[in-house]
């Protein structure tokens, strides 16, 4: 007789998604098109926060608003 397949929870997917994997081609260009960045970008934030991807995207944003800071600042 076959085992029976062990049903996949709704709290694993979940958990999954909540982290971006820094070493999958896959993972690394779907952020990198989300946030529209290079993928070597996403790649350090990785690096450099961790993979929780809250932070990831966070880290990926807060690096725009500063180079639009710095920009605006140098034009006045």
């Amino acid at each position: 007789m076959a085992k029976k397949a062990k049903q996949q929870t709704a709290r694993g997917r979940k958990q999954d998604r909540a982290r971006v994997a820094g070493g999958q081609k896959y993972e690394v260009s779907y952020e990198a098109k989300k946030t529209r960045k290079l993928a070597g970008a996403v790649k350090k934030a990785v690096k450099k926060v961790g993979n929780s991807r809250k932070k990831v995207e966070s880290a990926l944003t807060t690096r725009v608003r500063a180079n639009r800071q710095r920009r605006e600042k140098l034009s006045r």
